[in-house]
């Protein structure tokens, strides 16, 4: 069935997400980038890592607990590798460190060739695919994973979440060859718990196998939902377990105490980990390319080969996002429906901020 929104202008979206940030206590620059992140991901129709979700998170592990601490700043940690640096976040805004890892990142790749940034004690970035996206744009291959805020996913044959949703996003620079970049971005788990509490808002359900009661039973309601399933079974278990592991290596500790800081002992940490890599498209082309191709019509044959042959009705990765930013550029602002309007409106609250007027907004059909 089509769905109505309502189309806010982005500017007053963005004052109203930074005002909410800095009625917590972040700086002016952390609540521009925390609002610039959220007006990315409604543009792109990313729903569930909206400003709603955003707030929600900081509230329950961020700047509302011990997970974040408004103001804090990145230090830089010795390192004896010049293309890898390594950071303390010291608890910072999640989407301020990670657009400052991205470019960091990049400026590295353009010395470099390649370039990695890993993030220690850091906060939640919300929606990964936002930062590669943005690195495709600009040229770049880019990928970036992280430690998700809770264990929140039972492991293949298990029944205990001892897994985050913990993401993979890649971004490749295909906007010459179909309009948009390839961005692959995904949670490992079938949906992220923000489907779950997007579902839970809208009254819908959830798709078989995606998620548990507090028994460990299958459940489709997501009032009853406690934990999440990884998709794929032992696949998508593997690909969560990876997430695990470089946050491992790079300092991160238990996931089933992070962000329960009642269960964080003393000499433990309870924080997430980040890992971001970006290269050069120059440095991994071999210069051969057959009938004479460059590098990037040789990118555009690939994907023409892929999508032909009977294929013509295939997506792409990052065509879905892709076609709501250009919905969203259409209806000349951001589109939110009548529950997150509400939503909204109980930030818009807590921050003592003028409410919005559903009946002020113009509404479109999709």
């Amino acid at each position: 069935m089509p769905d109505s929104y309502h189309v806010v202008p982005e500017p007053q979206h963005n004052a109203l997400v930074a005002a909410a940030y800095q009625h917590r206590g972040f700086h002016a620059d952390e609540a521009a980038e925390g609002a610039r992140f959220c007006a990315e991901a409604s543009r792109h129709g990313i729903r569930t890592h909206n400003g709603i979700k955003a707030l929600h998170l900081d509230h329950l592990f961020g700047s509302g607990s011990q997970g974040c601490v408004p103001g804090a700043q990145i230090e830089e940690i010795p390192s004896r590798f010049e293309a890898a640096k390594i950071w303390n976040a010291h608890k910072k805004l999640g989407q301020s460190t990670a657009y400052r890892a991205m470019d960091e990142a990049i400026r590295l790749a353009d010395k470099y060739g390649v370039g990695t940034v890993s993030v220690d004690n850091a906060f939640h970035y919300l929606w990964g695919g936002g930062y590669v996206m943005d690195a495709a744009r600009r040229g770049y291959i880019a990928y970036t994973n992280c430690t998700a805020a809770l264990a929140e996913v039972v492991p293949f044959g298990g029944k205990y979440p001892t897994l985050g949703t913990n993401p993979h996003s890649w971004g490749f620079p295909t906007t010459d060859a179909v309009g948009y970049p390839v961005v692959i971005d995904w949670a490992t788990s079938v949906v992220a718990m923000g489907r779950v509490q997007q579902f839970k808002r809208e009254g819908k359900t959830l798709p078989p196998l995606a998620a548990v009661d507090k028994d460990g039973n299958p459940t489709t309601d997501p009032n009853l939902a406690v934990s999440l399933l990884p998709f794929g079974a032992h696949k998508g278990y593997g690909l969560s377990l990876i997430d695990e592991l470089v946050g491992a290596f790079i300092g991160g500790s238990l996931p089933t105490i992070r962000n329960r800081w009642n269960q964080v002992a003393p000499g433990e940490k309870g924080t997430c980990a980040f890992f971001f890599q970006v290269i050069h498209p120059d440095a991994v082309s071999g210069g051969a390319f057959a009938k004479g191709r460059s590098q990037k019509e040789n990118v555009k044959a690939v994907l023409a080969d892929i999508l032909g042959h009977g294929n013509e009705r295939s997506m792409l990765p990052g065509q879905l996002e892709a076609g709501w930013a250009k919905h969203t550029a259409e209806a000349g602002g951001l589109l939110f429906t009548k529950a997150e309007i509400e939503a909204f409106n109980e930030l818009a609250t807590e921050a003592g901020q003028p409410l919005w007027d559903p009946a002020s907004f113009k509404t479109v059909t999709l």
